[in-house]
């Protein structure tokens, strides 16, 4: 007799989350994770955990945004047979179409109590092809000698790529951060992520920058604005470096046009702004259409992080990971069981779901939620 999955309870926890430092980018800083738990129980027991990370200076979004969406999805869904995940998701996208980071989080906990039910791991569920990725390290705006610092540290610490942000400064501001980077740590490549700031023509420059003093750029991650395929499509051209789509792409509908307008070889799944089964669909569109994959988050703690690591491995062949948003919280009070060495991270000792949970100490704060 099959399982009773039905959702029986959605339970919303807001928590704040302090940054060892701000979390920079072309079109805003960060200062603390103002973010979502949701906790998902189905009718057999099971419970899953989910997380919503809205970033306002990336879509707009705000946390009361994502609030009011978890609400409004909890009324609907309370009773949902919840083995049609994939119907729950098309649902949600009717429920909270302005808050994708509401959508992941009842998402992901759901996908997570299945997989509790299941005994098996949240990756299995997307293809369990791989168990084991190789992260990046983000060094967010800020100065050329902070740049330097911040590279010289991470290449220590085994890193083999560095997330440069770039735009919102002066171009010469840019160009030095990056020089500076490359003589820190020569050995790293470089992802440049512009976050829809920068013109096609700075974008270029930069570029160029980079192959003029031998630093290997291996992606710009969305260097122009969201909406602008022929900018893209120029710094591809020119600089003869592969695009990557971030703001720009939060569907597969728009993964088929950036592919058809020439204006993204690669595109980047992020859970908290498209939803878990959106990113799938996007990743079997990419994949569709010869592009690469990266794999990414807004500033989500190990819960969120953990589902996005499970479906990269789940997928499999994720080219470029950028999951380390974790190692900017202060006190984060989740208890993962994904395995973080460096750049490298693993989800083989995973059972069960994302294997992601608030610590006992955070629930017993919020009245002992089990």
């Amino acid at each position: 007799m099959r399982r009773s999955w039905s959702l029986v309870d959605l339970s919303i926890h807001p928590v704040d989350i302090a940054l060892r430092e701000p979390f920079g980018i072309a079109t805003g800083a960060k200062t603390a994770a103002l973010n979502v738990f949701v906790r998902a129980t189905l009718a057999d027991g099971s419970v899953g955990w989910g997380e919503a990370a809205p970033f306002e200076a990336v879509n707009g979004e705000r946390r009361e945004v994502a609030l009011h969406g978890i609400e409004r999805s909890r009324d609907a869904l309370l009773g949902w047979d919840a083995v049609a995940w994939r119907t729950l998701g098309n649902r949600l996208r009717e429920l909270s179409p302005e808050s994708p980071s509401a959508r992941c989080a009842v998402e992901t906990a759901v996908l997570d109590a299945i997989c509790a039910s299941l005994n098996i791991p949240l990756a299995t569920l997307f293809g369990g092809t791989e168990s084991e990725l190789e992260s990046d390290l983000t060094i967010t705006t800020g100065t050329a000698d902070r740049a330097r610092e911040a590279a010289f540290s991470i290449a220590r610490q085994g890193y083999r790529t560095i997330k440069l942000k770039v735009g919102g400064a002066p171009l010469d501001a840019d160009l030095a951060r990056v020089r500076a980077v490359h003589e820190a740590a020569p050995s790293c490549a470089l992802i440049l992520d512009g976050n829809a700031a920068l013109t096609a023509d700075d974008a270029v420059t930069i570029a160029e920058e980079c192959a003029r003093i031998g630093a290997r750029l291996a992606v710009f991650e969305q260097p122009c604005a969201r909406h602008d395929d022929d900018a893209a499509r120029s710094v591809h051209e020119r600089a003869r470096v592969m695009v990557c789509a971030d703001e720009s792409v939060a569907s597969a509908r728009d993964v088929a046009r950036l592919a058809r307008a020439g204006a993204a070889q690669a595109i980047n799944l992020k859970i908290t702004k498209s939803g878990v089964v959106e990113c799938y669909d996007m990743a079997v569109t990419a994949r569709a259409h010869g592009m690469a994959l990266m794999v990414g988050g807004m500033v989500e703690s190990s819960l969120a992080m953990s589902a996005s690591a499970h479906l990269a491995c789940g997928v499999g062949g994720v080219e470029f990971v950028d999951l380390d948003t974790p190692l900017w919280l202060v006190d984060e009070p989740v208890r993962a069981e994904m395995l973080r060495d460096g750049p490298r991270l693993s989800i083989a000792s995973v059972a069960r779901g994302h294997g992601a949970r608030p610590t006992d100490g955070w629930l017993a704060s919020r009245g002992g939620v089990a």
